[in-house]
């Protein structure tokens, strides 16, 4: 589940590799030599959610400790391919590591991690064009990072033209500065922005005049301007009780009931990325696959076990990409989404080929749905995971069917530790 901030809300973080923690290398030398050089290279991989997984706020789960003390040798590094699936943007890929590092006691890099917005770097069509973007922390260090040339921000574009912004009525313009000359082709959505009402009124501006809000509206154009829209989730869970924390997937609820209320005509995005989308799962197994490859683990990851606390995200996303896996072995691309647009518009499947063989290396992918984040089970961790997933309310996306199969955990466990003792129970691993 996501967090709308980056290393500001979750406190300083130490750099570099962070050391083992006490008592872990006696762990692991206890182990014995399968620690360091198991007899077999792994044949799958981990994908794991990190807020309600591994940290709610800036607090580390406990079992997430236990867990890595298992998946680590006796010098600190993993033992199987990792990728941390995080539906988290409003930070940099960087900082994430930085932060994960720290609080798992070992050494985490960028590539490793994906961000809600990371398969954004395949959508080259973009790149080179002006491209708006809202959120809130570093989006025009996320979006060069990612490879777009020029953007402009909900706050640049405020300043451009300052007469559009008139909910807050202390921040009405006292003073004009110069307009921004060029159009604007497409809006890029990395989460949830500060200012709600101001970014919802500057993006429908944009898709009404057709990138330009300094023009006089006469026509409102359809189809209008593409939308990239990163993380879908309405809510995610921190440190407080309640897990209702608002999120993206609030904000796009908002923004695309006022164009319709507007236009009487739907909001359509050119692509829906993160959890649950399909491209997140092949881009994760892209660098499931990779990792493997430059530890020397030469035999094909077969298996992927994604372990998260958000039954609509995690599990649902999970699922998704299972039943891709199965059908993509049958060239029939059917895995119960109403629209295809949230996979990938056809440029990116060009780009999403990667290398093609990673993924079809990839047999399954099994949704493990933990107990400390947004689901909560009140009773002892259940054995029949349909009865304890299936939701009354649909919390996902409107372009997302609800198929009540696609919310059904593989697994249910308490916490992280568990996922991994099941997942290595699975393989016969030690």
């Amino acid at each position: 589940a996501p967090g709308p901030g980056g290393a500001a809300r979750r406190g300083a973080v130490r750099h570099g590799a962070a050391r083992l923690p006490a008592g872990w290398a006696g762990a692991a030398a206890r182990r014995g030599a399968s620690g360091a050089s198991h007899p077999r290279p792994p044949a799958f991989g981990f994908l794991f959610d990190v807020d309600g997984v591994l940290v709610r706020g800036s607090q580390v789960v406990p079992a997430a400790r236990r867990a890595f003390q298992k998946l680590a040798d006796s010098s600190g590094r993993l033992r199987v391919p990792v990728v941390f699936l995080t539906n988290a943007g409003n930070c940099l890929r960087s900082a994430r590591a930085q932060e994960l590092s720290h609080a798992l006691g070992l050494q985490v890099s960028p590539e490793q991690v994906i961000l809600s917005h990371s398969p954004l770097r395949l959508f080259s069509q973009f790149h080179h064009k002006c491209m708006l973007v809202a959120g809130q922390g570093p989006v025009e260090e996320n979006a060069q990072d990612l490879g777009f040339k020029h953007v402009v921000t909900i706050e640049a574009l405020r300043k451009a033209y300052p007469l559009l912004d008139m909910v807050d009525q202390s921040r009405r313009p006292k003073e004009l500065f110069p307009s921004i000359s060029s159009n604007l082709p497409g809006v890029i959505l990395f989460g949830e922005p500060v200012r709600w009402e101001t970014s919802l009124q500057l993006i429908t501006d944009v898709l009404l005049s057709n990138g330009n809000p300094d023009s006089e509206l006469q026509d409102i154009p359809y189809p209008h301007l593409p939308v990239l829209a990163c993380n879908m989730d309405l809510l995610w869970m921190a440190e407080a009780k309640m897990p209702s924390r608002i999120g993206h997937g609030t904000f796009l609820l908002c923004l695309e009931n006022i164009y319709k209320k507007v236009t009487g005509r739907e909001l359509k995005y050119e692509a829906l990325i993160g959890k649950p989308s399909t491209v997140t799962y092949r881009y994760a197994a892209y660098l499931i696959q990779e990792q493997a490859e430059k530890q020397g683990w030469k035999a094909p990851i077969r298996r992927l076990y994604a372990v998260g606390d958000n039954p609509m995200s995690d599990v649902y996303g999970a699922n998704l990409y299972n039943n891709y896996l199965k059908s993509a072995h049958q060239n029939q691309v059917q895995a119960g989404v109403k629209r295809s647009l949230q996979t990938a518009s056809p440029q990116t499947e060009d780009h999403l080929k990667l290398r093609k063989d990673c993924n079809n290396s990839v047999e399954s992918c099994e949704s493990i749905l933990v107990c400390t984040g947004v689901y909560r089970h009140n009773a002892d961790v259940p054995s029949k995971t349909k009865e304890c997933t299936m939701e009354s309310v649909f919390h996902g996306h409107r372009d997302f069917c609800f198929d009540p199969s696609l919310v059904e955990a593989s697994h249910i466990v308490q916490d992280v530790n568990d996922a991994v003792q099941l997942a290595f129970k699975k393989e016969n691993w030690s």
